[in-house]
């Protein structure tokens, strides 16, 4: 019984995980509205430097990971703060952000269990 909740879970995850790829768009029409939802596309200013001349790479994503639920809390406040970098150079940026979030999750689950 456990083998086949877990392969419909499974399951369900690879679904979902496929419906949020990159270039799939849903229109949604009703009688008084019409919204689109879009998934996210390809970064135009990847590795073109900012306005200081630079473009971000991995440890500044790690660093921006890490930083993110701060920034995020930030950003409702100030429009000026944003959350990710988009001059960055691609895949090792990435990974260095998600790197970071991942730490940050891991030390919140690893104290909150400390604290019980």
């Amino acid at each position: 019984m456990k083998k086949i909740i877990v392969s419909v879970a499974c399951s369900i995850l690879l679904v979902t995980v496929t419906g949020c790829g990159p270039g799939s768009s849903i229109e949604l029409n009703s009688p008084d509205a019409t919204i689109n939802l879009n998934t996210p596309g390809v970064n135009p200013l990847v590795d073109k430097p900012a306005e200081n001349g630079r473009v971000a790479d991995i440890g500044q994503g790690l660093w921006h990971g890490l930083i993110a639920p701060v920034t995020l809390i930030i950003s409702f406040f100030n429009e000026n703060v944003q959350m990710y970098e988009v001059h960055n150079n691609g895949k090792e940026y990435n990974l260095g952000y998600l790197l970071g979030v991942v730490i940050v999750f891991l030390l919140l689950g690893i104290t909150g269990r400390r604290l019980r």
